[in-house]
């Protein structure tokens, strides 16, 4: 039973053979391939790192030469500085000081010009170098005269030299200089000031310490190349580049050096040059894919972060924000809205209702309003109010803003509004008014204070007289016997008197009391002349104790105005007192104080009657004194609250006057009077 089996296994043997061939091979070469592979990497790792090795020396000993470079220069400027000082060791002689700085300059090619200037930056002395021909006139001195001044008032602060920024003298033939100004202050009061050439600044004081295969500049901070010497770049040679600040007070530079080197011959024959233009090219397909995938990855996160960015914003803003179709359906809301109107993100974008924020007795209003917008209306760039409805029932207002939102394909899908909840703001403009309102009391009040010693004076006289009627009367009653016919008419016209003085007293306190009272804010009609004749009695009772004539003008057939009549009354009494007082000098024998209403058709500029369509809806009111007048230091704060000239004021008058006239639509001004005297002028509105 063996036998069949031997042809078999002789006919397998060939099979077998070749397949432990092939395997040996494929070992073989498998390890050659891998021992090539791990050469190949390893000479073009030695062979970079060599490179790489040779750069970074070659960098590092530029780096090297620049640091030392500077440091050469600070010396150098450091030394000069100190042999300028000493040049005025031998105290305040001109020509002495002239002739040490024409050594000086002989011996600083760096040097253009050494000049001494006074305290007050006037030349003194002026010596130029006798290298280059004399560059320096007038007027480019004059250029630069500004720069070096603010380089001597560095020096004088640091107590050390300071350095003016570079400038740009021209010379003949179309060249220049770069020059820069060194200046030092010494002792006494003075300056020294010297004008460097950047350029032979480089060739004395940098260039010995590097070598001849370098250019050597000065640069501004941003990189503009000022002045620069040495080595013109050769073919076939690689840039190294190193550059350091030179921290001169005044005037910072950068010192730039570029080095040539010859670079490392990375392929000495093609075999190598194809093999790595190989290898190059599969590492460039592998970089770019690796690259795209990195660009997609990238996007992808940078779109994630700019969601997250959004969202993290849209919630801690505090103004809503809501999102329209064009069909007027939301698509969004953030936070800050849902949280202003009571409803969750689900309950507005899913409601049945249209909007369940707006009111139920605004609704057909607002749905008006919505069909207006949808159909294209632009809304006001600067928003309108409306008036919300919390989850609650609570009544808010809001203040809206609207604008159309675009896709990135530059076509409208909707509307976006940005709402602000203005409730708070409401409640501090009520405020603001209440506030006003008890200061405008307090200095209404403030003002009758004032006003107590002349009332006094002036009651005195009405009662005094009707005392003295009375008792005329009494005395003529009981008189003995029947009164007589003229006795009879005696007493009839001291009645009559005494019911004149008492009319006139009670008009006084009248005044007062519509003045002081405090009542709801009304604006009515009122014609101008009643307006004067509310406040005159007390402006006369100051203009009696002060001596002062008052003058009324009024134009013929004036409309009323549309005012609140006890606060613009104010305004006229608080200017006239003022425009009185400003005349209590004891130089001025002649005082009057004019009072003026006239058509307005702007600031200050009476017009005739029917001149335009402005004229007729203002009228000026204008309160001229002949006083000093105000200084322009008073004129700066004269309407800052709290702010007085007077030792026993306020500093609320002015304030609160120009606060009423704007509350009205008006403005109130004033200006100088010829020849002496001050004008105050407000508007109000016609009705």
């Amino acid at each position: 039973m063996s036998t069949p089996t031997l042809p078999v296994t002789r006919a397998l043997r060939p099979a077998f053979a070749r397949l432990r061939f092939l395997r040996s091979v494929w070992r073989r070469w498998f390890l050659w391939v891998l021992l090539a592979m791990l050469v190949l990497a390893l000479l073009v790792t030695v062979v970079w790192l060599a490179g790489r090795h040779e750069v970074e020396q070659t960098q590092t000993a530029l780096d090297r030469d620049t640091a030392d470079a500077v440091s050469d220069l600070r010396s150098g400027l450091q030394r000069n500085s100190q042999t300028l000082r000493a040049s005025l060791a031998a105290g305040a002689d001109i020509e002495l000081w002239e002739t040490n700085a024409a050594a000086l300059l002989r011996e600083h090619r760096e040097w253009l010009r050494l000049e001494w200037l006074d305290p007050s930056m006037r030349l003194v002395a002026a010596v130029d170098t006798p290298y280059r021909r004399h560059i320096f006139d007038d007027f480019r001195r004059a250029e630069s005269q500004a720069d070096v001044a603010l380089a001597c008032v560095t020096a004088r602060k640091l107590g050390a030299p300071a350095f003016s920024p570079s400038h740009y003298v021209p010379i003949a033939q179309g060249s220049g200089l770069e020059v820069m100004e060194m200046c030092l202050p010494v002792e006494g009061g003075g300056y020294l000031v010297a004008s460097y050439s950047l350029r032979d600044t480089l060739t004395e004081l940098v260039a010995p310490m590097l070598s001849r295969g370098q250019e050597v500049a000065f640069t501004e901070i941003d990189g503009t190349r000022l002045a620069a010497i040495g080595a013109q770049r050769r073919v076939g040679t690689r840039v190294f580049t190193a550059q350091q600040l030179i921290d001169l007070p005044g005037a910072p530079v950068m010192l730039r050096v570029d080095g040539w080197r010859g670079v490392p011959d990375l392929f000495p024959n093609v075999l190598t040059a194809l093999v790595t233009a190989i290898s190059i090219a599969l590492v460039s397909v592998l970089v770019l894919l690796a690259r795209d995938t990195r660009r997609r990855l990238r996007a992808e996160h940078d779109l994630a972060d700019a969601l997250a960015f959004r969202k993290a914003m849209e919630d801690s803003v505090i103004t809503g924000l809501r999102a329209r179709d064009l069909q007027g359906r939301i698509t969004y809301v953030n936070p800050a809205f849902c949280e202003m109107v009571g409803f969750t993100a689900e309950e507005l974008m899913n409601s049945d209702r249209e909007a369940p924020y707006w009111p139920t007795e605004l609704a057909h209003e607002y749905q008006r309003r919505q069909a207006v917008r949808m159909a294209g209306a632009v809304p006001p760039r600067e928003g309108f109010e409306s008036v919300f409805m919390r989850k609650d029932g609570t009544r808010f207002p809001v203040l809206i803003f609207e604008a159309p939102l675009i896709n990135a394909q530059g076509s409208q899908t909707g509307w976006m509004s940005a709402f602000i909840d203005i409730s708070e703001q409401r409640r501090i403009e009520e405020l603001s008014r209440a506030s006003q309102e008890r200061l405008q009391a307090s200095a209404r009040l403030a003002t009758v204070g004032e006003m107590a010693s002349l009332l006094s004076h002036e009651l005195t006289q009405p009662l005094a007289a009707i005392a003295s009627y009375a008792t005329g009367s009494l005395n003529l009653l009981h008189a003995e016997g029947q009164p007589r016919g003229h006795d009879l008419d005696d007493v009839t016209m001291a009645v009559r008197r005494i019911a004149e003085q008492a009319d006139r007293a009670g008009q006084v306190i009248r005044s007062v009391h519509d003045f002081v009272r405090r009542r709801d804010r009304t604006r009515e009609a009122v014609a101008p002349q009643a307006l004067i004749d509310a406040v005159l009695p007390l402006v006369r009772l100051q203009a009696r104790k002060l001596d002062v004539q008052v003058e009324l003008l009024f134009d013929d057939r004036l409309p009323p105005v549309y005012c609140d009549r006890t606060l613009v009354e104010q305004v006229l009494l608080n200017l006239a007192r003022n425009g009185m007082q400003a005349m209590d000098l004891p130089e001025l024998t002649e005082r009057v104080l004019r009072i003026q209403v006239v058509r307005a058709g702007g600031f200050g500029r009476a017009v005739e009657p029917g001149s335009g369509a402005d004229a007729r809806r203002w009228l000026e009111f204008s309160v001229a004194d002949v006083g000093p007048g105000i200084s322009d230091e008073v004129a700066a704060r004269l309407f800052t609250p709290f702010f007085t000239t007077r030792s026993d004021g306020m500093g609320l008058g002015l304030s609160l006057c120009r606060t009423v006239v704007e509350q009205h639509g008006g403005v109130m001004i004033f200006e100088p009077q010829a020849p002496c005297g001050t004008v105050f002028r407000f508007t109000l509105p016609v009705k």
